[in-house]
């Protein structure tokens, strides 16, 4: 799942390069830590938070087939 939310936020970015996602494990959720550049946070947000929303709903999406829960934090 790392990998599907370093792939979708490197397309939307300019400097794909900086996009670091870090995985930290619990018992029954999963956290990404989403960090970038400075000048690309508001392109990863969205307008009114729905590029944000819309890469959150993929990625519970994805972790719904293993029975866990996923969270994305975008870390400044």
């Amino acid at each position: 799942m790392r990998e599907l939310v370093e792939y979708i936020v490197r397309g939307l970015v300019d400097r794909p390069d900086e996009v670091r996602v870090t995985q930290v494990d619990g018992e029954t959720s999963v956290l990404f830590e989403l960090r970038c550049d400075a000048g690309d946070i508001g392109k990863v947000i969205g307008k009114s938070g729905r590029t944000i929303k819309a890469i959150r709903t993929i990625l519970n999406a994805a972790a719904a087939r293993d029975g866990a829960r996923a969270m994305v934090e975008i870390v400044e």
